[in-house]
């Protein structure tokens, strides 16, 4: 009889894509919709963001196993419309493989004092070259940071949670009452966090069929939403929404975030679990994005595998972003909502687009039957909607348009 892969298996690989670093932004940027607010921002996100993976399941049925996005987005879509897509796509993991390294530097800088310029450099040279050697360097270390993502991770919340104060967590020692009006900016951060779509065309592969797919990805963003939901009420119950002023006015950035928050942490213990916890998120997402961005551009520019080829794709993968980091190191939260906003187009805009052309297809008897997302054309136009309305909000907040919270 033949074995089936586990569902908690998928699920985990799905969560494990999720959660990375975007979930670090996730405290800065929802500190102006503070606890309920910031939870329901993350809960519909990750509605929307589950709805259209099962959209983007749904147009690869009739394809064969391993067909790719770039593939079925050309053919349905056309070829306009695919290098638009494949453009969102690299400028996404560009702008996260610059956002990584430079929160990586200010970390590195806090813990050996040896400049955050050089330690930029320091990280992009040593860990770069685990995706230079191979995948399979790759996964190793990715083995590694998950474990000590995990084990950290259960640490440093068990030590907050433990301190949860129900009157910071309801912010009842403010005086803020208009919380809503707050939320709009957080999309972009949220919906980064749960950038999962370059991988269902492997979850598809891996289980042979659609059905079983959707139900790991679904396990999957459930799995990202908890350990989303546990971080936002622990900081949150710990960390007075006004102490966020200081971290805001730096951009977001991670280690201001863990230097204000370890100063409310008694436990030195706990301060140091959240630290590991936070390196090992910014280093897995680093090696992750940048494999994938690595590959990318190695097919792109037709790079051979060999040593040289291979240090061809490296160079086009991460000098651009550590460039930019030593020329611009403008704020991990700005970098990750740019990254949100542009993310609107492969997450939102094109599966819904690529599923109502299967249906189509099928309506003309071109198509048979299997998968399909739930919903019918409402349902196409309400997670196009989403994504095109959380870009807009990302731009009016770079516009100064919406109200953005300060400290």
């Amino acid at each position: 009889m033949e074995h089936k892969p586990s569902l908690v298996g998928g699920a985990c690989i799905i969560a494990g894509v999720c959660v990375g670093a975007g979930m670090l932004g996730l405290p800065s940027a929802g500190a102006g919709a503070w606890s309920l607010w910031s939870m329901l921002a993350v809960a519909l996100t990750m509605v929307v963001m589950t709805i259209s993976g099962w959209m983007l399941l749904e147009s690869y049925k009739g394809y064969p196993l391993r067909v790719s996005f770039d593939t079925v987005t050309r053919d349905l879509l056309g070829e306009k419309v695919n290098a638009l897509n494949n453009l969102s796509v690299y400028f996404v993991g560009g702008i996260l493989l610059y956002a990584y390294i430079t929160s990586a530097g200010l970390i590195i800088d806090g813990m050996t004092g040896m400049g955050s310029h050089w330690s930029s450099v320091l990280f992009t040279l040593v860990f770069s070259v685990l995706v230079w050697h191979s995948t399979r360097a790759v996964d190793r270390i990715s083995v590694l940071l998950v474990i000590l993502m995990g084990l950290s991770f259960v640490f440093g919340i068990s030590g907050l949670s433990m301190n949860i104060r129900l009157d910071l967590l309801l912010d009842r020692v403010g005086s803020e009452t208009h919380y809503a009006q707050y939320a709009l900016v957080m999309l972009p951060v949220a919906l980064t966090s749960f950038g999962y779509h370059h991988s269902v065309s492997s979850m598809r592969a891996y289980y042979g069929e659609e059905r079983r797919a959707s139900r790991a990805i679904l396990g999957g963003t459930v799995i990202a939403l908890t350990f989303y939901l546990i971080w936002l009420a622990s900081v949150f119950g710990n960390l007075p929404r006004s102490e966020f002023g200081p971290v805001i006015a730096e951009g977001g950035n991670v280690d201001a975030l863990l230097k204000t928050l370890g100063s409310v942490i008694e436990s030195q213990a706990v301060a140091n679990a959240l630290n590991a916890f936070s390196m090992a998120a910014i280093l897995s997402s680093f090696i992750g994005v940048g494999l994938g961005v690595f590959d990318y551009l190695a097919d792109l520019f037709k790079f051979d595998n060999s040593r040289a080829g291979r240090a061809k794709s490296w160079g086009v993968t991460f000098l651009p972003p550590l460039v930019l980091s030593l020329l611009f190191p403008f704020g991990f939260l700005m970098a990750i909502g740019y990254a949100g906003a542009v993310a609107t187009l492969w997450t939102c805009i094109i599966p819904p687009l690529l599923a109502w052309k299967v249906r189509k297809a099928a309506r003309n008897g071109n198509q048979g039957e299997g998968f399909r997302a739930p919903g019918g054309i409402l349902m196409i136009v309400l997670v196009i909607l989403f994504g095109v309305l959380t870009a807009a909000f990302h731009l009016l907040n770079m516009a100064g348009l919406l109200p953005a919270y300060t400290g």
